[in-house]
């Protein structure tokens, strides 16, 4: 696994042994930041100074690829405690310490957050529901921004998610394999 493309092209990521993390494939990701660059919604200027979270972030590979293209700040979350040794180890590798934080914790209870992100990407364990219930949480402490873009891996054959920060559609859609990528904007009128 590497980062595809940007600052860190090429450098090799770490993974866990075993199968508790999934990391999102080489091809995926770099069809997902193809469409992130150059779609009429997205563009160069949304990666730039972005502040960005990887929730379910496991090796943290889909944050550190939008570090490597220029993001300003990604915060991680994660909870098992071996992909978090990984996550770390990945993190010190692209000498990226000051524009990263770890949080050792479940994104679907997420602290209050110091600043709202520009662009979540949310990579849970598929078939749980997890998407729905850490934008609930996300929104309710303030983790994202008013237009965010935020970035659901699911299974392929399952449902799309459903919350009130999501409008009816995605502005995207992209089936890799048993995966399946989806991109909406978050809503601008929260729900109280």
């Amino acid at each position: 696994m590497r980062i595809v493309a940007g600052q860190w092209r090429g450098r090799t990521l770490a993974a866990p042994p075993g199968r508790t993390t999934r990391p999102t494939a080489d091809r995926v990701r770099q069809a997902l930041f193809d469409m992130l660059l150059h779609a009429p919604w997205g563009g160069y200027d949304l990666m730039e100074e972005a502040r960005v979270l990887d929730g379910f972030a496991g090796t943290g590979a889909l944050g550190l690829e939008a570090l490597s293209r220029g993001a300003a700040h990604c915060t991680f979350f994660e909870t098992d405690r071996t992909a978090l040794a990984v996550l770390r180890a990945n993190i010190a590798a692209c000498g990226t310490h000051d524009r990263a934080t770890v949080r050792a914790g479940d994104v679907t209870r997420p602290p209050a957050a110091a600043h709202a992100c520009d662009l979540l990407l949310l990579d849970p364990p598929y078939g749980q529901g997890l998407p729905e219930r850490a934008l609930a949480a996300l929104a309710r402490t303030g983790w994202i921004a008013p237009g965010a873009l935020i970035v659901i891996e699911t299974g392929a054959d399952e449902a799309l998610p459903t919350a009130p920060i999501l409008p009816d559609a995605p502005l995207a859609e992209r089936r890799h394999g048993a995966a399946r990528l989806s991109i909406w904007r978050a809503a601008d009128d929260r729900p109280e």
